[in-house]
């Protein structure tokens, strides 16, 4: 979906108090914009790229910001980003999901990232390498296991392998042994969203089945992380330094004992909503695309092929499956797990020359950055030689930012980037995966961009 420019992104933008606001659709368009922030809202932010780089949605009492230039994305998120807190959406699924690193501000995120980035320092991630291949191999031998039988649901595949690489990599516990996981997280993304679209004024009280299926997801998600802090504590000796022990040693510092259960629910809610959801949908949408494009899937195995042999692969393997790794970045531009980066501006400020006042909600949307048309040449190609290191590239820093950007530039990148090309190179070596003929495959704008009802695959032997 290219984003075009309208006619009236060329228009003198409308002066308030001699100040430049960005154009936009009028005030009567209000209804269907809300409309459309509720059952589709990758349509919203294509509408508002069609009036250029920068536009205003006024939606009830809500004036949305959008800005799609690397530029004003460097703004936002990096050099002014003190003056940008979470914005429209992960304010609102704090009721959801609680205060962890996600949705956190101030002195209370400095203090949880500080707690949680060790865990995912560069030289603990590359000891992973084991456990993440243990975990695809495990995948490609239930899917081959289908192997010329009835379709299988590759998103739900890829959420159990993620959901298992999180376990065994960053809270040394075996996920699996919790059938319910992705039910409540379903609920949980579920209420989030209803959170965004209602702004939080429905009272979590109110007997709606959507909010009852939550309350009863976030009771299972307490008993899920009550069952990891008891099994971690009755291990004899030292704790160790995956998130569950460091999450003890410091809640363990908390006087009052509910609030340090509450960080704990918090954070690892977030942790295990974040970091399996991201990587599943990324896997599911490069499944998808590599079925459309058979060159690309001849290609991956051919270099799956001659890298691993018929071994699994190791942290070294990285930089010799180069074209698995260029897959996934360009999955992850036209598909960007993270699609939408909402922030509140907390005093005024000037984004690309216009005024943004103290109270803003602000938009930067990597999904429409990542189709610019003025910084990728046919935007909605799938081409992974745009990645090329040897392809000479005179394109901003800030026109393609899949895992955000600044400050609060996901933590998890490396460990996402390991897991999605071990298990693209293991399952394109041995695996070919088509999806049935005439499902229609949708993107759906939740937490994550992930894809809507499930992907049915049928599964082949390659060659």
């Amino acid at each position: 979906m290219t984003v075009t420019r309208s006619e009236a992104s060329r228009r003198p933008s409308t002066p308030q108090g001699g100040r430049r606001v960005p154009p936009g659709p009028p005030l009567w368009a209000g209804p269907g914009l809300f409309k459309k922030l509720a059952t589709d809202r990758l349509a919203l932010m294509a509408l508002a790229a069609t009036y250029g780089d920068a536009a205003r949605l006024v939606i009830g009492p809500k004036k949305l910001y959008f800005f799609n230039h690397p530029d004003h994305a460097k703004h936002v998120l990096a050099d002014n980003s003190g003056n940008y807190h979470k914005g429209v959406g992960l304010v609102q699924a704090r009721r959801a999901i609680g205060d962890g690193l996600l949705t956190s501000e101030g002195e209370l995120w400095r203090k949880q990232r500080r707690m949680i980035q060790p865990v995912f320092q560069n030289k603990r991630i590359s000891r992973q390498d084991a456990a993440i291949a243990k975990e695809a191999a495990g995948l490609v031998e239930r899917l081959r296991s289908h192997a010329g039988g009835e379709p299988v649901d590759v998103v739900q595949e890829m959420t159990a392998l993620s959901l298992g690489v999180l376990g065994r990599t960053l809270l040394d516990a075996d996920l699996g042994a919790f059938a319910t996981i992705g039910h409540a997280f379903e609920a949980v993304q579920d209420q989030a969203m209803f959170e965004l679209v209602t702004l939080s004024k429905v009272p979590m009280w109110v007997p709606l089945p959507k909010q009852l299926r939550f309350r009863r997801a976030r009771a299972e998600l307490q008993r899920i992380v009550d069952h990891l802090e008891a099994e971690r504590l009755a291990r004899p000796g030292e704790l160790g330094d995956d998130v569950v022990s460091r999450l003890i040693a410091s809640t363990r510092q908390e006087a009052d004992h509910r609030v340090g259960r509450q960080r704990m629910r918090d954070e690892l809610v977030t942790l295990l909503l974040a970091g399996h959801e991201t990587t599943a949908s990324t896997l599911a949408w490069t499944f998808y695309l590599i079925d459309r494009h058979p060159e690309v899937r001849e290609r991956l195995h051919a270099e799956a092929v001659e890298v691993l042999g018929d071994r699994l692969p190791v942290y070294e393997d990285l930089h010799r499956l180069r074209y698995t790794a260029q897959v996934v970045e360009e999955v992850m531009r036209l598909y960007p797990p993270v699609w939408m980066l909402p922030r509140e501006a907390q005093g005024d400020d000037e984004v690309g020359g216009y005024h943004v006042p103290a109270g803003s909600d602000v938009l930067i949307s990597p999904y429409t950055l990542h189709r610019h048309p003025a910084f990728w040449d046919d935007p909605d190609r799938f081409d992974p030689d745009r990645f090329d290191p040897a392809r000479p590239v005179n394109r901003p820093r800030y026109a393609y930012i899949p895992f955000g950007a600044g400050p609060r530039f996901c933590v998890g990148n490396h460990l996402g980037m390991m897991e999605a090309t071990f298990v693209i190179a293991m399952v394109a070596r041995e695996l070919r995966l088509t999806k049935v003929p005439g499902y229609k495959v949708v993107p759906e704008p939740m937490l994550s961009l992930r894809v809507r009802g499930g992907l049915p695959m049928t599964v082949h032997l390659a060659g």
